[in-house]
């Protein structure tokens, strides 16, 4: 069964006063554990946009992690990244990659830092230091945890980037909501053939 992505349609900006706009989640309709939900809490300024994405995949925790955990092979379920290589560190926290993404987007490539890679928790973290590319400032946070009946996984992605100058809020929703979508849905479909597989 080909697993369905979700929408932040359940998640809201909220505006809290002095503190520019907040991504605050909305996930208990998901049943993502507070100890999950708390990485997806963005601060976001006003120039600044951020959302989730929730993928549920139809394989468990430890199969799926075994694909999203690969900082060095993004490629090996992000289908608009042609090439990446490592540039420093050994896959721990502070690991630079350099990632080459296919012609046709508005970008051709990213310099990314491993911020949070927790084995235990299943959290993987990073943000954008470099690169040609418009997504400045670009932070995304992926968690995974099981579903309620512990036979598959949810996998929540939430981002915060700012708003390339000359586009709204609005376009640039659509378009990181687009590629975070096709990423889950490509890992999704990567993870449960290779559970099926075993």
């Amino acid at each position: 069964m080909l697993s369905n992505p979700q929408n932040s349609s359940s998640f809201f900006n909220t505006t809290a006063p002095g503190a520019g706009v907040g991504c605050n989640k909305q996930m208990s309709n998901n049943r993502v554990p507070d100890s999950i939900a708390r990485y997806h809490i963005h601060p976001a300024a006003q120039n600044q946009c951020c959302s989730a994405v929730i993928q549920q995949i139809n394989a468990p925790v430890s199969t799926v992690w075994s694909v999203v955990r690969r900082f060095d092979n993004p490629q090996a379920y992000k289908h608009f990244v042609k090439s990446c290589h490592v540039v420093d560190g050994n896959g721990d926290v502070g690991t630079l990659r350099q990632v080459d993404v296919i012609s046709g987007l508005p970008a051709a490539n990213s310099t990314e830092r491993l911020e949070i890679l927790d084995d235990e928790r299943h959290v993987l973290s990073f943000s954008v230091v470099g690169g040609d590319h418009r997504l400045a400032n670009y932070r995304s946070v992926t968690t995974l945890h099981p579903t309620p009946t512990g036979n598959g996984t949810v996998v929540v992605e939430s981002y915060v980037v700012d708003i390339p100058p000359g586009n709204t809020k609005e376009e640039t929703f659509g378009f990181v909501d687009t590629i975070v979508k096709c990423n889950l849905q490509s890992l999704a479909k990567i993870a449960e053939n290779k559970f099926r597989s075993k």
